[in-house]
């Protein structure tokens, strides 16, 4: 028996030293799972109820294995406790709360017991497996990995990195292409997460960074940090434009980009199944960096509206349709790579805009000052385009105008004033109408208008107010990234735009008044200020009544 004791010590000391150097872990972890195995069988042969501890050499394969009982002064459990009088004979000096070792004979592990030792060591072995790609691969996450195509399931790429696996799930995936079981493929590890069955690495081939990571190999510029990519924006399959700015006056970070005769540039392509890719140079100027994004369309102004993070451009009739692209393609990768919307106008169209603008303020100057419009459009064409400017800017530089005086200017600003007071009570009374509390017009930053706005909205209490989040009140309206897309006719292209602006996300109630999220949580707070004013008192009514 004891041969057949050893036999199975070497055979397992054996396999420990083979599953460690294959699945390059630490060869104690697979003792530990073996030690744990023999534990489990010698207690299958002692009984479960017993604290059986085994300690297996990984040097010789000596197997020691033994019973704890704890030494106390009442037994409760007569597996795992002793009293002193039984703790004497195993140990002359033991006393109450000690532990005793009490050695076994080792076991012979059966056919039975060797199958459970092998499923304890396999499951700890697959843990540290686990753990041990986990470890490697977290850190990786941005860079560019091959591996080998296993198998395709459900649209979803399983990819055999090697000691590990990979998923490119459909949607990171160049559409159009189509993976074969045993090709070699390149992709940017987007992720990794630890889950239950094992470590879960997110690949992707249809990110902006996988492009940008295989410029980094073909371009030795980039790779030095010579050349830097400051934004990538991409319609993976089909085009692509990447923003590069040298930091070396004396090389063309484009002309690096393409290569002789294109031929950096066109590895990218191949690897990304003929994708075309537009390199322009990155600009601090936002609008120089907006007109190289809309290449090759030619731009002939662009207005930046900062606040709403919004680019108006405005380009020559023919141009339309190569600024907008292919399905809104050009237009929507420029927004993408600038990191703002854009709308795209004809000068025509930008003409009739500017136009109909004049002409709104102008009546609306004329209608509310009382003023004749040669004065209403005058002041217009100074760039006054509110009601505020004219009452609230400094009386000697309105009186600067040409065709103006000191008399004039003051008399300006008292009928704007007065304009302004009149337009005040008038959304005073249609907020009463709409059932708005008084107390709202207390809370800091809120105007008439918004309190209008609010009452249209349905929010017409502190407590009504009080439940949004700040998001819901203040978050900016945002149209669609293009107006215009398929349809580059006059008629469709206006059609489009009404209809885009109906479908236009809604954003906070009071998104179209600037407010920002200091101002907004102000608001949202001081509303909720009487929840907290509340409390005490109805705690102290709670104690009253309960006393009485």
């Amino acid at each position: 028996m004891a041969s057949a004791i050893s036999a199975n010590r070497a055979e397992l000391l054996a396999i420990a030293n083979s599953v460690a150097a294959e699945k390059m872990i630490d060869k104690s972890i697979v003792i530990e799972a073996m030690e744990e195995a023999i534990q489990k069988s010698a207690r299958n042969r002692y009984g479960a109820e017993n604290d059986i501890r085994a300690k297996l050499d990984p040097r010789t394969g000596d197997l020691r294995l033994w019973r704890v009982v704890e030494v106390v002064e009442h037994v409760e459990d007569y597996f795992k406790q002793v009293d002193l009088k039984q703790a004497e004979k195993l140990q002359k000096d033991a006393k109450i709360g000690d532990f005793i070792v009490d050695p076994l004979p080792p076991v012979d592990l059966g056919r039975i017991d060797a199958q459970s030792a092998k499923q304890v060591i396999f499951q700890k072995v697959r843990d540290a497996e686990r753990d041990r790609q986990y470890e490697e691969f977290k850190d990786r996450a941005g860079e560019v990995i091959t591996g080998v195509i296993k198998s395709v399931e459900f649209g979803h790429v399983i990819v055999n990195l090697g000691r590990a696996e990979g998923v490119i799930r459909r949607d990171q995936q160049i559409p159009r292409e189509v993976p074969r079981v045993g090709e070699r493929v390149r992709a940017l590890i987007m992720k990794v997460e630890r889950q239950n069955r094992g470590p879960q690495i997110f690949l992707s081939r249809a990110h902006p960074d996988f492009m940008k990571k295989l410029f980094a190999q073909e371009v030795p510029e980039i790779y030095d940090g010579i050349i830097e990519i400051k934004a990538a924006a991409r319609d993976p399959g089909s085009r692509a434009k990447i923003g590069v700015i040298s930091r070396d006056g004396s090389i063309d970070p484009v002309g690096a980009c393409v290569g002789m005769k294109g031929s950096r540039v066109q590895a990218v392509v191949q690897e990304l199944q003929g994708e075309k890719i537009d390199i322009i140079p990155w600009s601090e100027d936002t609008a120089t960096f907006v007109v190289n994004a809309l290449q090759p369309a030619t731009v002939s102004r662009v207005v930046i509206d900062e606040e709403e993070s919004r680019i108006e451009v405005v380009v020559p009739d023919d141009q339309l349709s190569l600024a907008i692209g292919r399905r809104g393609q050009n237009v929507r990768l420029a927004s993408s790579l600038t990191g703002s919307a854009i709308d795209i106008m004809t000068e025509a169209e930008a003409s009739e805009k500017r136009q109909k603008e004049f002409s709104e303020r102008s009546k609306m100057f004329e209608e509310e000052l009382d003023v004749d419009e040669t004065l209403s459009q005058l002041l217009v064409a100074e760039g006054f385009s509110e009601m505020e400017e004219v009452a609230y800017i400094d009386v000697a530089e309105l009186a600067a105008i040409e065709g103006f005086d000191e008399e004039l200017a003051e008399e300006l600003q008292s009928r704007a004033t007065e304009a302004l007071e009149r337009r005040e009570e008038g959304q005073r009374e249609q907020r009463r109408a709409l059932g708005v509390e008084d107390a709202l017009a207390e809370l800091p930053h809120i105007t008439e208008a918004m309190l209008v706005t609010l009452g249209k909205a349905g929010i017409k209490t502190l407590d009504d107010l009080a439940d949004l989040a700040t998001d819901e009140l203040i978050a900016k309206k945002r149209g669609s990234e293009q107006r215009r897309r398929n349809n580059n006719s006059p008629d469709n292209r206006r059609e489009r735009s009404e209809r885009s602006e109906r479908q236009e996300d809604k954003g906070g109630v009071l998104g179209e008044y600037g407010l920002n999220e200091e101002q907004g949580n102000e608001i949202i707070m001081a509303a909720r200020a009487h929840w907290f004013d509340d409390e005490p008192q109805a705690e102290e009514a709670a104690h009253a009544e309960s006393s009485q």
